[in-house]
Formats: C-alpha cells, structure tokens, sequence
C-alpha cells in the first residue's frame, strides 16, 4: 500500500513536533477537561466503508481539501478486497442524499449512536432513534463483517497520528473558545453541565470543510471535517447554545410573556421556524449578544450587533445593552438569567423595532384595515402530528410510535417536537417503561409544549413520581399542571382529583 505507507512516514515526521505543540499547549489540558475533542471509530468505519464503495470515492471526493489520508484508506480497502464490500455497496445506494452535509448528517447520526465495533449495538431503545436512523438497523451486521474483512482496527490505529495533528490544529482556539464562554456565563469548567455532554467529533474521511450540530437527548455532538482553519466560531457557539439553551426553557413561561414582539422579525430574511418559535428566536439573539461581548474592539463588536439585527435576531440589541449590568455583579448567568428575561421591556423594544429595516426590505404596515383570509390549510407537520395522534387513539402503538418519531427529523419547529415527545411519552406509559415515559415529558416540556400538552404533561408526570412514591414530587406537578394558563380542563380536573386523593402531608 505504497499512498499509505508514505503517509504513515510523513505522519511519524510530525508526531514528535505534534506531540511538542500539546505541551507546550495547557490549554489543551483545559480542552480535554470542558469539551472532549476526539475521533470516532464507528463513524471512521462507515465512512471507509461508503468512500470505498463508490465509484467515485465518495461525496466531494476531488476536492482539494481532502485530508490525505481519505485517499490512503480508500486504496487500502480496495487492496484487501473486503466480501462485504459489494453488498454495502448496495446498502449504501439505497440511501444516497442530495449533498455531502446531508449525507454526513445521515452517517455521523448513526455513528454516534451506536457502541463499540464490531456490533455497532444503538446506545438508544428504538422509540428514542431518529426514524432515519432507525432505518439503518441492517448496517450494523455488514459493518461488522467489513470492519474484520478489511482490517478497521488495525487502519483506525495507524490514522491516529494524523487525528491527533489535525486535533492539535483545534485545540488552542477551541480551549480559548469553550474557556471563555464558560468564564463569561460563569459555568464550571466540566465535560458536563446539568447532567448534559458537550463532544466535538473529528473527522478526516468525509467531504471536508463539513461542520454539524447534533444534539441527541442529553448529548450534544459537533462534528467537524477537514479544513483549512479551524471553525473556531462555530465551536463557540454551539457551546453557546450547549451552556445558554437550558436557561430558556427553564423560563420558558417568562419568555412567552414576550412572544409579542414575534411579530417584528415577520418580515426578516429569518428562516420560518425561527419566525414560528419565539423561544427560539430568543434564544438565538441571546447567543448573538453574548458573541459581541466576547468579541474584541468596539466598532466589531457593533458590526456583529448591527448584523445580528438586520438579520431578523430582533432581541440581540436588548441583551447586548443588558449585559454589561450582568457583568458587573457577581451572580452567574443561571442564576441571573431570569433578571435578563423580566427586563424586557415591551413598549422600549417595540419603539426600537418599529419600522427597523432588515437586510431584505420590510413590507409597509396597511394604514386601512383588511378583509381577513381565509383560514390557512393545515401545514403538513400539522397534518403529521393529527395523523399520529389518530394512529395513538386506535392504539396502534408501533405505528403511532414511527408518526411521532418521524416528525422530530422533519421539523424544526420545537413546539411540534414537544407536542411529538408528549405522544411519545404517553406511548411509554402504556408501554409500562417509566424510565423513557419519564424522559421524553421532561423533554417535552424543555422543548416548550403547549398549553393543552404542558398541563396534560404535568398530570403524567405527576403520576409517575406517584407510582415511584415521590409523593412531594408528585403534588408538586399536579399544582404545576392546575397552574398552565390556557391547560385543558380535564386535565385540570385530574390534577385536582389526584390532589385530592393524596395524603395530606404530601399536599
């Protein structure tokens, strides 16, 4: 394997030199402590496999920000002439996507959730898979016969001098990235926060210059290919939203008080589900704002803000004006934040947006009133979410199951995720799995569940702390759920029944 072999001596060349850049790095160490910076086998292994089994190697696979060593690997599979490689070929087909950032999304998902080779076990139950994961089941096998057949293991250890230099390249400016955020929302310097795990991915085999965001429950994935500089902006904010995310839903209710102002971002260049998800669009303005203050230099720091505006992010100018004060005092931004959300200011931010001009021209305002149209035809995530819940009604469990999953890779609307976990917690319940029924409410209500789902979701989860003998727990939610303005009745009504019932020292 001549291409190999000079790599693996070009990559010894530089293994000391790498080997001295981490120590003279601690920062490196700080790294490895906040956000794990590795390769993956699983996903080495499929991508070897795809980039090997086609005819062209691969997505991008003429572009000249290919690493090396993805040419190195595809000449020595086809050298050992793997027997499973003809039938993933076929596998691999069934599945061809329309670009190589989807296609990556597709196998990395899959990669990450599974375990060690050569299983390639789901780390998850089925009903927690994405649907188009789910789908893969079958390539577990064929992956595993590849990874003995072409010797993976062996080819994974040789690749890890080039890992570990392309990783030293990330280092720096990822430990100065994650080190600052977590400084500026004072956040401890762990690989975890609130029970959560922050990972970036490294990846040498797949189309390069590649980087996505893949959250997976309490996981959070940033996959990155090969570049030519490191994307050091976008490791420090997807920790960002890692470190910011949970805040706003665990004021979710505070800031929908503010859904209001929705309105002003209609006419942006936003993407619709911004538009449709004001929890998320405030979020996202959060992230901005705090961008600008990490930011060096006043007139960038402007820039930033100016642009974050016009781009629709109608809530950046509030928090960038607001957080010099959360600066100033002691308190971290977990325990600060709900200040943050009650300093909104209605008529101020209204007064500020009226008549703002976006990077694309806002529609004037009709001086006259017009007739109202006519009401709108159900939009297909809408139609998704009616059909799953007829399939849960008739019981149909393992289909309603597949409706609800489906519809969380569909959308980005994070109320249809949350009315999406809600069907599928209940599906759980009756499925006698507490644990997951457990999980998916909670998440349900972190993603921001309506007031029908959010009472409703509070009753179920007030039985099940009752079933686990949690009975302050339980009374608890049950007060939660009589609390949701706009809650169904009858799920008030159980509520205040299960209240009822309970021993009077739990109440």
């Amino acid at each position: 394997m001549p291409a190999y072999a000079t790599l693996k001596a070009e990559i010894r060349r530089v293994a000391l030199r790498v080997l001295l850049l981490a120590c003279l790095l601690p920062l490196a160490i700080l790294c490895a402590q906040t956000a794990q910076l590795d390769g993956n086998q699983a996903l080495f292994t499929v991508l070897a496999a795809l980039n090997a089994s086609s005819a062209n190697g691969g997505p991008d696979a003429d572009s000249p920000s290919n690493h090396p060593l993805r040419r190195a690997v595809i000449e020595e599979v086809l050298r050992r002439k793997p027997a499973s490689l003809a039938s993933l070929r076929d596998f691999f087909r069934q599945y061809r996507q329309d670009s190589p950032a989807v296609e990556l999304r597709l196998w990395a998902s899959w990669a990450l959730l599974v375990g060690d080779a050569p299983e390639f076990a789901f780390k998850l139950k089925d009903h927690q898979l994405p649907p188009d994961v789910l789908g893969l089941k079958d390539l577990a096998s064929l992956l595993g016969s590849f990874y003995k057949e072409a010797g993976i293991a062996g080819m994974w250890k040789q690749s890890q001098p080039a890992y570990e230099q392309f990783q030293a390249r990330y280092h720096e400016p990822a430990s100065q990235a994650v080190t600052a955020v977590s400084a500026y929302v004072r956040a401890p310097l762990s690989g975890t926060f609130g029970g959560r795990r922050f990972q970036v991915v490294t990846d040498l085999l797949g189309a390069p210059n590649q980087i996505l965001f893949l959250p997976f429950f309490d996981e959070y994935f940033l996959v990155v290919t090969h570049s030519a500089e490191p994307h050091t902006n976008d490791v420090r904010q997807a920790y960002l939203h890692y470190l910011i995310d949970p805040m706003f839903t665990n004021q979710m209710a505070k800031v929908d008080e503010k859904k209001a102002l929705a309105d002003y971002a209609i006419n942006s260049p936003l993407p619709d589900f911004y538009k449709k998800d004001f929890l998320l669009l405030a979020t996202k303005s959060m992230v901005k704002a705090v961008e600008t203050r990490l930011e060096r230099g006043a007139s960038r720091k402007q820039a930033m803000l100016d642009q974050a505006m016009k781009e629709g992010y109608i809530l950046a100018a509030h928090f960038a004006e607001q957080l010099p004060v959360y600066e100033k005092q002691e308190q971290s931004m977990k325990l600060y934040f709900p200040e943050l959300i009650a300093s909104i200011n209605l008529a101020r931010e209204e007064k500020r947006l009226e008549g703002f001009e976006f990077a694309v021209k806002r529609t004037e305002r009709r001086a006259k009133p017009v007739e109202a149209p006519p009401p709108p035809e159900p939009s297909a995530i809408e139609k998704s979410l009616t059909e799953a819940e007829a399939l849960y009604t008739g019981r149909d469990l393992g289909k309603a199951r597949e409706a609800f999953a489906a519809i969380l890779t569909s959308t980005d609307q994070r109320e249809a995720h949350a009315r999406a976990y809600y069907g599928l917690g209940r599906i759980a319940t009756l499925n006698r799995d507490p644990e997951s029924a457990e999980r998916l409410f909670t998440k349900a209500l972190e993603t921001g569940a309506p007031p029908h789902e959010k009472a409703w979701t509070l009753v179920y989860l007030g039985r099940l702390a009752q079933a686990a003998r949690q009975e302050e727990q339980a009374a608890g939610r049950y007060r939660a759920a009589l609390a949701v303005e706009g809650g169904s009745a009858k799920a008030k009504e159980a509520a205040v029944q299960a209240l009822k019932a309970m021993p009077e020292k739990a109440k």
